[in-house]
Parts: C-alpha cells; structure tokens; sequence
C-alpha cells in the first residue's frame, strides 16, 4: 500500500515536472515566436474631420487600410460578420474543435474541401502569418489563434479582423472596403451592404462587387438567408435586402488634399491621421483650382486655404494647381513656401499704429518721394497723390503712406509684434528689419498671414491654426478690440462712421491684395463673417510673371471661393458670427490739416472728416523730422488790425495760430490752401522778427496739363527743365520712378507716347510736380 502511494507520488512529480517543462516550452515559443502585430511600414489614411479619406498612403506591399474601431462600423455588419463566419466567436478560446470536426466529415463525405472551419481568431492568425495549406501549416495557426487568445482580448482580435481581412486587390478591411466600393463611412452600412461587406473576404478576388456584380449578389444572398433562418433579422427586412442590386461605380481611391496630407504624415504617428479639413469643401476647392490652370501663365501655380476663425480650424488647403503638373512645380506646397508677402501686412501697422496713438482712421498722411538714405518706395500705380487720409491710403493699398507711418512706429518693433504673435518675417542672414518691411521686403507663409489675419475677428488675438481637432485653441495679442475692429470695417469698405442701428452686424468680405517686387507673387487676403481665405499666385522658382498683380490676378479666385462659402442656407446664415462695435470705438469728427477736433467757424479747419475713434484719442497729424523741423503745422504768429504780421511787442499785436498742411503736399493742394496764401504777410511798419520760410520751389520748363506732341520725323521729346527755389540737392521722378539727377537742370527725354506725372523733391521736403500727355 505504502508502495503504491509512493509510486502515485512518484508520478504526480513526474507530470507536473512534465506540465511544467511544456508550460517553460511554451513560453519559450511565445518569445520566440511572438506575434507579428507591429508593422515596420504600417499602411495610413488621412481623413477629414467627418472620417471621410482624403489620401491613403500604403504600406510596403501597395496595401491600404482605413482603420476602424468595434463602435466605428455599423452593428449590422458585426452581426452578419459573427453569425455567419463564427456563431461562438466570443465563447471558444480560438479555436472551435465542433466546427473543426464538422468541417473534416463534410470534406470527406464531398472528397474536396467543403468549410475549412476556421474561426475568426484563426482567420486572423493566418492574416498575420500567412502559411501554405499544409499539415505543418494548420499546426502553425493553430498556435498563433492560441496566442492571440493568450495576449489579446476578443474586442481586439474582432478589431483586427476589421482592418486585415482582405477585400480584393489592394485593399484590406472593412472601413477601406466601404469607402471605395460603397462610398459611405462603415457605420452607415445598410443590411444588404453588410451582408455583402460580411461575405467578400471568402473570396475576395472572385467575389469582387466591381467586376462580378453576379456572383457577390448570390454571396450576399446566402448570407441574408443565413440570418433570417437564425432569427437574427427579421424575415421581412432581408426580403427587401434581396431586391437591392448590387451595383458599384468603378472604385475610387482617395485623392484629395495631397501635399496637405503628406505634411500631416509627420505630425501625427497614428494609422488613421484625423484632420480639420473638410472633404466636401477642399473636392470643390481643388476642381475650382483645376478650372483655374488655364488662366495661369506657364509654370504658374496657385496656393489656397480656407481657415474658420471662430475655432481655427482649417478647412480647405490647396498647395498647388495640379499635383499632375511637375511643370507647374506642383510637387511644392506654396501654402507653406517662404514668399515676399507684398502689401498684405499693410493692415496690421496702421492696428499697431492706432493703438500706439499715433494715427486715427481719418489722419492726414503724405503720398509723396521719399528718401530714406539711399531706400526709395514707390507706389504701385507709379505716381503720388499727395494729402490722403488713413482709411484711404489702406483701401488703395498706397506704399508711402504706409512707409510713412511704419518708420514713426519702428520696423523692429513691428516685426518683434508680428513674430510674438506668430507671423515672423524672415530676412537675410544680418539683416535688420527696416522699413522694406511694410512693402514685401521680407519672406512670409501664407498659411502664417492667413493665421495672422484672424485677429481682425477674433478681437485683436491672433488664433494658431489647428490642423487636428484635438489640436487645442491657442491665441496670442496683437491688436486692441478696437483697433481690429476698425481695420476690418475699413477692408469692407465700410469706413464711415454710422450710427449702430445702420451698422451691419455680419460684416461684409473685406479683402487686402499685395503684389511683390517684379510681379513675382500675387496676393488675396479675405475676410468674411466666419472664415479666413488665403489666396497666392505666382511661380514657385520665384520667377516674374509678367503683369501679375493681387487684385488682377488673386482676388477674382478670392471672390469664387467665398461665394462656394456663401453657398448656405438661411438657417447657417442666422447662424452667422456677429461682429458689433466695441466699447472702445466712437464716432468723432477731426480737421485736417491738424487732424484733431476743432469748433465749428475755426479758420485752422480747412476740410472736416467724420471718423471712427479709438478710446477718443485724436493724435495729431503724423510728421517726419526732415520734412517740418521743429516748427510743425502749427504757426503762432501776431497779427495787427489790418491782419499783418508784425513782431510781438508792436502796438495792437494779437497772438493767434495758423495751421498750415505739411510742406511736401504744396503741389496738391489749391492755391487758397498753400502756405503763400494762408500765412499773412508781414507788416512794413513794425515787421515780424524772423520772416525764414523757405523760397517755394518751382518747376519750370513745362506747365501742368501740357499736350506735348513729337517734332515730325522726331522720334524723342527733350525737354529742358528747372527747379528753382531752394537751396540743396534736388530729387527728380518720373511716374514715381527715380530719375538719375540731382541737380537743379534736368534734360528729361521721352519716346512714348502716354500720361506722365512729373516730380522734383528739395532737401526741405519742397515738392513740385506737373502732369502731362505725350502724343
């Protein structure tokens, strides 16, 4: 007795030393053998924000994928899926000996292969790890089914059959299968599209929806009987699901937003990369984009984005014309290419300027030659229109202006703002920000100045843009409320001060064109009630296109694209952000040429504007050192009875002041209004102690309004010219464009025939100009 349990011992020892030497072995084989779940080059999608596909990158085999979740695919495709592949998915433990032994009897009883018994786990071990159909084979996976039972939870081994069963050619699982055959998210499956998406891995090359509708209809067929007979859906519906064809469109593939989702591949590390974009608007984006191409020069290209202020979110993104176009450099994403910006940054020096209190809508700025050392603008129209306002000079996009009021602002400062903000201008290695800022003398991305312009509706506060929706919302300052609600008024061309109940509370398109050095890049700013639209043409090698401008060139695409915006119901009109006036900005009513409030019947008030104020602040007229010295606009000056000039201890002698314009602007202005005629003359009787104004500086050789016409035979005009005057170095300009000399004769030489604005500047900031037409 005592032996025999001894030996019982002796053999209990035995199989657990056997037990556990095989549970060491399969640990062992699982180490060494691990499942191959991580892919070296894993097919990815990028996807809209509504998981439609915009562009499918495959993996190392041409293989592509759209990954999906359980909860991401309709519950009547997991139904038909487990009902008719494997009734006892989420009770064996991988393997189902009952479907293995009934498969083995059917085979032998057929003499062929009837049902191969498999279960999902072991559908997607084979899927894992192919193997030949083979005894060694079938041991195979068998093994990696138990390791997948080992290591992964049934949710997880579903979820990899969803994305890894294969749907014919190169497609695998089920969210690439309903897209491009169905075109439809898996979610939104219908039963007989279930049946059918349920089916199709049997055999997907034979069963093919797109090239045997037939045989895929009877596939799905068995499987519709299949679940009225089990009791799974009702007899009725599947009797409908029979009557619907089977009938597909040639497949799509994904293909939209290309450079855009090559950018997002390394953003994001995930299979399935989830954007902002929106699909249906970035199909219509590029199709207008492909209408575009003819209208564009050769090797032109185009760049578009459409970014919604109130959240930040891109929606559309367009980089090139057409990816199809290696002539057209289309391979390179112009949305994110470094380009001279032009005069799109105009906007945000005269916010700058206002908040800094140096300007309001209404002061008086000098379109007239400057020199800067040896920096000298021009405007693009190629003349000078002397006194403008603010309002003005921005909606005509005027460069002197603007120069004007970024040198009394300060480039580095300016460009410090714009980079804390999130738009930095990008300049040669050394150099130093100056005054070309302001027009397109540094590099600038469109989809930084797209960003850059949200502050106009977003209060001031420029928004980063979110290109993935858990992409958090970050903004910076850049502007008061109230100055970026008066520059967005003024680029919707709504710069007169109205009362609140005219003013309209969904704020028009407003839009600001640019136009870089030699014609190289044309721009389209727009702003509308709830989206940013971003607008380049131009050549990607930076060559020049010749006559290519922002308002020719970018601003009809502007106008196309806000109208596919537009394109809404009432309802989503309603729905339309609100823009009203801040607090902080009031109406007011200034003089020029001081540029602040006088009362009515005042002399000094020699035009009244009525204007938008910032806080109420009404600063001066802006002036340069050079051009007014220390004596300004405002003249104190004593006057006698007679209303002379005389010194300040005559008899009688009354003080008062005498505003006049800024000495450049002369030339523009009446005669009334010139300095000659506003200042009174001295008195001979007891004269004013200093009479030390400038001599005029006249123009002569030719009056305004001439019609010159060439001598017969003649094919040039000379015409002998004089600036007299002043004393110093003169400046001459033809249309805006330096001339050559700088002395007080000139010999201007014409051969063509057109309207010419002729123009000489003195060290004083004296200006002469005439206009004329050559016949």
């Amino acid at each position: 007795m005592r032996g025999l349990r001894l030996m019982r011992a002796r053999w209990l020892w035995w199989l657990a030393g056997a037990l556990l030497i095989l549970w060491g072995m399969v640990v062992a084989a699982d180490r060494l053998w691990p499942l191959p779940l991580q892919e070296v080059n894993p097919a990815r999608v990028v996807v809209d924000e509504n998981g439609t596909p915009l562009w499918r990158f495959a993996d190392q085999e041409g293989i592509w994928r759209y990954p999906v979740t359980l909860e991401e695919v309709s519950p009547r495709y997991l139904e038909a899926l487990i009902q008719y592949e494997d009734r006892w998915f989420w009770e064996h433990p991988g393997v189902n000996p009952f479907s293995v032994l009934r498969a083995a009897w059917q085979d032998l009883r057929a003499g062929k292969v009837i049902s191969g018994g498999s279960t999902l786990t072991m559908q997607v071990a084979r899927l894992l790890d192919p193997h030949p159909r083979t005894l060694g084979g079938k041991v195979r996976q068998l093994w990696r089914a138990l390791q997948l039972e080992w290591h992964l939870s049934k949710r997880e081994i579903l979820t990899l059959y969803l994305n890894r069963a294969p749907f014919g050619g190169t497609l695998q699982g089920v969210g690439a299968a309903s897209w491009v055959y169905l075109g439809k998210a898996p979610a939104q499956l219908s039963y007989s599209e279930a049946a059918l998406l349920a089916v199709l891995p049997q055999a997907p090359s034979r069963l093919r929806p797109d090239r045997w509708a037939q045989r895929a209809e009877a596939a799905r067929n068995k499987v519709l009987d299949r679940m009225a007979s089990q009791g799974v859906w009702e007899v009725s519906q599947v009797r409908e699901s029979r009557e619907e064809p089977v009938w597909l469109a040639p497949r799509q593939m994904p293909q939209l937003a290309p450079l855009f989702s090559r950018m997002m591949l390394g953003k994001s590390r995930d299979s399935k990369v989830v954007t902002t974009l929106d699909a249906t608007l970035q199909r219509q984006l590029e199709e207008l984009a492909l209408n575009w191409k003819s209208r564009l020069a050769p090797r032109s290209s185009l760049a578009m984005i459409v970014v919604d202020h109130t959240d930040m979110k891109v929606r559309g993104w367009v980089g090139s014309v057409d990816i199809h176009d290696d002539t057209r450099f289309s391979h390179v994403d112009m949305i994110s290419a470094i380009r001279s910006p032009g005069s799109v940054l105009k906007p945000f020096i005269y916010g700058m300027a206002m908040d800094d209190g140096l300007i309001h809508p209404a002061s008086l700025l000098q379109d007239v030659p400057r020199r800067t050392g040896d920096y000298r603008p021009g405007n693009f129209d190629s003349g000078f229109h002397g006194p403008i306002g603010m309002s003005e000079a921005l909606v005509r996009s005027l460069n002197l202006p603007a120069v004007q009021v970024l040198e009394a602002y300060g480039p580095k400062k300016f460009a410090g703002m714009l980079r804390n903000a999130g738009l930095p201008l990008l300049l040669p290695a050394g150099a130093q920000p100056n005054l070309s800022l302001i027009l397109g003398g540094a590099g600038a991305r469109l989809e930084d100045i797209a960003a850059a312009y949200s502050a106009f509706a977003r209060h001031g506060n420029v928004g980063k843009l979110r290109l993935q929706p858990n992409d958090p919302l970050l903004e910076r300052p850049l502007l008061s409320p109230g100055a970026a609600w008066i520059i967005r008024r003024i680029l919707a061309n709504e710069a007169q001060p109205l009362p609140d109940s005219a003013l309209t509370q969904v704020v028009p398109l407003a839009i600001k064109t640019g136009t870089s050095y030699g014609y190289r890049d044309a721009w389209a700013i727009g702003l509308n009630a709830r989206y940013v639209i971003g607008i380049w043409t131009g050549r990607p090698d930076g060559t020049p296109v010749a006559g290519q401008f922002g308002f020719a060139s970018a601003v009809p695409l502007l106008n196309q694209v806000n109208n596919l915006l537009q394109s809404r119901s009432a309802v989503d009109e309603a729905r339309l952000p609100r823009d009203p006036r801040p607090a902080s900005v009031g109406r007011g009513v200034i003089c020029w040429p001081g540029g602040q409030s006088l009362p009515q019947g005042d002399t000094n008030c020699r035009r009244r504007l009525s204007t938008w104020l910032l806080d109420g602040s009404q600063p001066p007229t802006l002036l340069l050192p050079e051009q007014e010295g220390i004596r300004g606009l405002r003249f104190p000056v004593w006057l006698d009875n007679a209303g002379q000039r005389v010194a300040p201890d005559c008899p009688v002698a009354k003080e008062t002041t005498v505003e006049v314009w800024p000495l450049p602007l002369e030339p523009w202005l009446p005669q009334a209004e010139r300095r000659a005629a506003r200042i009174p003359p001295a008195s001979q009787t007891c004269p004013p102690l200093s009479q030390a104004f400038p001599a005029p500086l006249i123009l002569s050789g030719i009056r305004e309004g001439a019609v010159i016409r060439r001598l017969p035979g003649e094919s040039q005009v000379s015409l002998p010219l004089v600036a007299s005057g002043s004393d110093g170095v003169r400046w001459w300009f033809l249309n805006g464009e330096p001339l050559n000399a700088e002395g007080r004769a000139y010999t201007l030489r014409l051969d063509r025939a057109g309207e010419y604005q002729l123009l000489v500047m003195d060290e004083v900031g004296q200006v002469a100009t005439v206009n004329f037409l050559l016949q």
